[in-house]
């Protein structure tokens, strides 16, 4: 299985976030726009619209309009669940369709059952984890992205 690129795309922008939240002493956390992600990450800014609009309605970010706009962090990152943004930016579809085109092993096949199941264990195991879990190394994730644009 490999993630779609919108799913990584969200990751990326929410690993940018986090790595510049306000755990920096009292500063306010800083906002980033469409334009710093693009250049940082060598995305078209098409694709992050997309992502940062999707992110905002799923109230993981806040965005702010205006001369000094750009968008943050909605939630803390220990509280944004690995398994609740895949399944979101990923869509919840099924791994193997079996009815279109129907597959005549359909009726004695456990291949969808034991796919299905591994799909839920999957997202078990990413409850585990949060947007925090992946920022152990923030201040070098800060310097890199600092200087990749």
């Amino acid at each position: 299985m490999q993630l779609k690129k919108y799913t990584d795309y969200g990751l990326r922008i929410l690993m940018y976030l986090a790595s510049f939240d306000a755990e920096q002493g009292d500063e306010k956390p800083k906002l980033a726009t469409i334009r710093e992600i693009c250049d940082t990450f060598s995305l078209s800014a098409n694709h992050v619209n997309k992502v940062v609009h999707h992110l905002g309605r799923l109230e993981l970010i806040e965005t702010r309009r205006g001369k000094n706009g750009g968008f943050l962090l909605a939630k803390r990152p220990e509280d944004i669940s690995l398994a609740f943004v895949i399944r979101q930016l990923e869509g919840d579809e099924k791994w193997i369709e079996c009815e279109n085109p129907y597959c005549v092993a359909l009726p004695a096949c456990e291949l969808k059952g034991i796919v299905a199941r591994g799909k839920e264990l999957f997202y078990d195991y990413l409850n585990h984890y949060t947007l925090k879990s992946l920022m152990a190394q923030a201040p070098q994730l800060r310097q890199i992205f600092s200087t990749a644009s």
